[in-house]
């Protein structure tokens, strides 16, 4: 699933490629891809006829392209295989094609939605006065936001009775975050991912944001992560982040700190990846 970092990457490449272009036509190729869509695929396409497209805006792991007046958006989610590629009018049909927007002006690029596995999709929606979509309204502000407040999110990290990678993964509180990425940070923080939220302290929560923060930007800085052809940006090209992982995927190897063998456990139907020396089994649970 792409977390912040790939997000921000697609977002950039389509608010060079597709921010400020007027759509002409939009053809919804499979009905899946706008299931989200109420009133479905023919409505969805009607409505977006003679639309500009006016930014290209994310929080957390979705995007949104606010319309002309800024009233609605659609609302882009990737899903596990989403791929939001910009490609010239005569290239061919990606096999996964599931929408497609053509543009009114001469550029001869067009805007196409591809998902295999079909877990993603667009949809339209009203705007919040904030200027989100209405039913992402409830999504945290992300570590890398400007306006993220960190002694709020201390403060209610600490009234929350969970475990530590349990309240990174939960979008209402910080949004931007998945597995991966917690996996990492929580290893540069040297916690262990069933550390109690209640148990730590002020400079604690002010490191782990601090790792949060940085692991997000060094993956950024390549592109995200990629472990097979499905994650692309808006050219078709994958990240490569996964080569400096120090937690995630790396069950059996020496832990990059101190030579002990990470180790992988089930979590919550995925995988936690940490180092038992480094990141020491909490004596207490939440």
């Amino acid at each position: 699933m792409p977390e912040l970092p790939e997000v921000e990457v697609v977002r950039r490449g389509l608010a060079t490629w597709v921010a400020g272009r007027t759509i002409a036509e939009v053809q919804v190729l499979h009905p899946r891809a706008v299931r989200r869509h109420i009133a479905g695929g023919e409505d969805f396409a009607a409505r977006l006829k003679g639309q500009g497209i006016a930014d290209v805006c994310r929080r957390g792991k979705y995007l949104w392209l606010p319309l002309s007046g800024f009233d609605t958006s659609v609302l882009g989610h990737l899903g596990m295989s989403g791929q939001l590629l910009v490609q010239p009018y005569d290239a061919p049909d990606e096999k996964h094609l599931r929408i497609r927007f053509r543009f009114d002006d001469s550029l001869g690029t067009e805007l196409r939605f591809v998902d295999q596995r079909t877990f993603g999709g667009l949809s339209l929606h009203d705007n919040t006065p904030d200027g989100l979509p209405d039913v992402i309204a409830h999504i945290a502000r992300d570590p890398l936001d400007p306006l993220f407040d960190d002694a709020a999110f201390h403060t209610a990290l600490r009234a929350r009775r969970t475990t530590i990678k349990r309240a990174l993964l939960d979008q209402s509180l910080i949004s931007g975050v998945g597995n991966i990425y917690a996996d990492e940070a929580l290893w540069r923080s040297r916690l262990h991912y069933d550390r109690p939220t209640a148990t730590l302290i002020r400079p604690r929560s002010v490191e782990l944001l601090g790792h949060v923060r940085e692991v997000m930007t060094a993956a950024l800085a390549v592109g995200g992560t990629t472990f097979d052809s499905l994650y692309v940006n808006v050219n078709g090209e994958s990240g490569y982040f996964d080569r400096s992982l120090d937690a995630y995927g790396r069950e059996g190897l020496p832990c990059n700190r101190c030579g002990t063998a990470m180790r992988r456990r089930p979590w919550m139907n995925r995988s936690s990846y940490f180092c038992p020396r480094c990141q020491r089994i909490p004596r207490t649970t939440a």
